[in-house]
This record gives C-alpha cells, structure tokens and sequence, in this order.
C-alpha cells in the first residue's frame, strides 16, 4: 500500500528494510572483495618487477615446500606480511575510531584525540631515546614499552573519566587533556636525544610499516579480531548510546558507564596492538568511520564492519604510495594517510551536503 502524496505505506516497509540491508550486504561484500583484490595488486608492484600471478606461484612454492627465488622471497617476507599489516592497521584502528565516536557521542574523537597514539609514542621514545622500558634496547623492549604506555594512557584516561561521572564529555576533556601531556613528554625527550636517536624517535612517530614480519601480524590480527568481536557484540548497545542521552539509554536499559568501559578497553587494546607494530597512525580512525557512515548510516551492525573495510583500503593504498612515489625513498604511511584521506573526506562531505538540499 503506497499513500497518495507518494510516500511509502506500511506495507512498503519491509520491502525497503530489505533493500537496505541488500545494499549494506553489497556494499560490504564488494568492498572486501575490492581490498583482496588491491592486495593482490599492491603486493605485486615494486622495484623487482613481479606481477599478481607471481604471488601465487610464491604461495604455491611455499606450500609446496619447494626453494623459493629471490623475487619470491621478496614477495613472502617482505610485501605479503607488509599489505597484511595495512589491512590490519587499517582495519583496528577504524574499528576502534567508529566504536569511540559511539560512545562519546562525539564525530570528531578517534583513538589519535583519546591521548593512546601519543602515549604509545611517548613510550617508544623512551625506549629508543633512553634506553629505558621492557626489554630496553630492542626492537621487542620499544613495541612492548609503547603498548604498556597506551593502556597506562586509557587507564589514566577511564580512572579519571570514573570519577567525574563517566559522562562523555569527561572522556573527551580527559583524553585532550593527556593527549597533550603525552605529546609535551614525547616533545621533551626528543629535545634531549642525539641526532641518531632523535631520527629513530621521530621515524616511529611518522608511523610506518617497514619491517612488518609474519609474527607481528599474527599478533595483531588475533588482538583485533578479538577486539572487533566484542565490539560487534555491543553493537545493539552502541546504537542505543549514541543516539540519545545516558538518561534516555538508561529507559531502554542500557548500562551508559558499562557500555563506555567495555568498548573503550576493546577499542584501547586494537589500537595498541596496531600502534605499537606500526607506529602513530593518526587519520583511519577518524575518516574511516565518516566514510562508512556516509555509505551504510549510523547502524553500528553495519557501520563497524564498514569502516573496517574502508580503514584497509585507506591505509592500504596510502602505504603503497608512499612506497613508490618516490622510489626508493618510503614516504611513511602515517603522512600519506592524511594527504590522501583530507580530499576524500571533504569530496564526500561536499557531496552528501549537495544531496541533502
């Protein structure tokens, strides 16, 4: 039944119901689809001059056990643990942005604004700077002395936030405020560091996925997957939070301070177990989850999915440009992702705005 002034009817409902979720499924299945598919493209390019059906002659050889060429060498163990890397980071952090912004009601916090980046940084400066940390003067001492200071920043951040209320606006203060005390600290010990040290410090902060090994991609997917499980479990809660006041969540029965402590600590712990592999990474978790839900809506069954997706594409593509624009010189992932991120962000404001008149 359609009423006369063109709008839908009751009947009309599921039949739209449907159609939204047919688009949100296509989206989503196009969009993962489309991120293997740059894998495979991404891992492909490069000074050796491989193609896409190398890779899988690489996988093959591997799985086979037979002696691996130089070129698939290089394709193994350093441009597949490399791509998997871009999609984990960029997959965790646009999670953990998405899930944030949820519960403080508030688009413009990301696990960068919540003072966890530049508590990792500030823990990998000391590492490097000073020696000081776990396992001091390792490459394990520095990823192990970041992510003990990112938990260390949201403990600050929720033991503070508790007592004011855990209201919000009491996460978002707190968490600027640290961020910025995190950032003088890490500021202060690259004053005082050597010009060898300062350039590793300062490296680390650019964030970067040069290096990236098997085993540190095991660690973080297990981390995210985990963290990206609980959060789609709190999706229904998620909804309820960020679409209305704490009194309003409370009259459909949902706990505002469990539900913020819950997803904060998942969130926290994807971040930290991406940072601390790669570095600051400061953009994915604010435009991922925007793009998401400029696509898909505000629905966090749809929206943490999504912008896991568009978090993998973003730093994905933004790594392999940084890679070879200026071969052989690597432009760190973490400058490129906010050159390539601002104008595809403003385009789809731009766009949504042009829409809605």
């Amino acid at each position: 039944m359609t009423r006369r002034d063109g709008g839908a009817g009751p009947d009309d409902l599921p039949a739209r119901y449907q159609r939204r979720q047919g688009r949100a499924a296509t989206l989503m299945l196009g969009g993962g689809g489309g991120v293997l598919i740059l894998c495979g493209v991404f891992a492909s390019m490069g000074a050796t001059g491989t193609g896409p059906w190398d890779i899988f002659a690489a996988l093959f050889a591997a799985a086979r056990g037979m002696e691996l060429t130089t070129p698939q060498r290089v394709i193994l163990y350093l441009r597949l643990p490399r791509v998997a890397m871009a999609v984990v980071a960029g997959c965790g952090l646009s999670i953990s942005g998405a899930a944030m912004q949820g519960i403080t009601r508030n688009p413009l916090v990301s696990p960068f604004t919540m003072g966890v980046s530049n508590a990792a940084a500030f823990g990998a400066s000391l590492s490097i700077v000073f020696g000081l940390g776990l396992f001091p003067g390792s490459q394990g001492g520095v990823v192990l002395t970041a992510f003990f200071l990112a938990l260390l920043c949201a403990g600050a951040v929720y033991g503070v936030s508790i007592r004011a209320g855990m209201g919000a606006e009491a996460m978002v203060l707190t968490g600027i405020a640290v961020n910025y005390l995190f950032s003088a600290a890490t500021s202060v010990i690259q004053y005082f560091a050597d010009e060898h040290r300062l350039a590793a410090a300062v490296a680390w902060a650019f964030g970067s996925l040069n290096g990236a090994e098997w085993g540190q991609v095991r660690t973080a997917v297990g981390a995210v997957a985990a963290c990206s499980a609980g959060l789609l479990l709190l999706a229904p809660a998620l909804d309820v939070l960020s679409s209305g006041s704490d009194e309003t969540a409370r009259s459909l029965g949902v706990d505002p301070s469990q539900t913020r402590l819950l997803a904060g600590v998942l969130s926290v712990m994807a971040t930290a177990a991406v940072i601390c592999f790669t570095g600051v990474i400061g953009f994915v978790g604010l435009a991922g989850p925007h793009i998401a839900r400029m696509l898909l809506g505000s629905g966090h069954r749809r929206l943490l999915p999504m912008s896991a997706v568009v978090g993998a594409a973003l730093t994905l593509t933004a790594d392999t440009v940084g890679r070879l624009i200026l071969a052989p010189v690597m432009i760190p992932v973490g400058i490129v992702v906010s050159f390539l991120g601002v104008p595809i962000l403003l385009h789809l404001l731009l766009v949504r705005r042009k829409g809605g008149r």
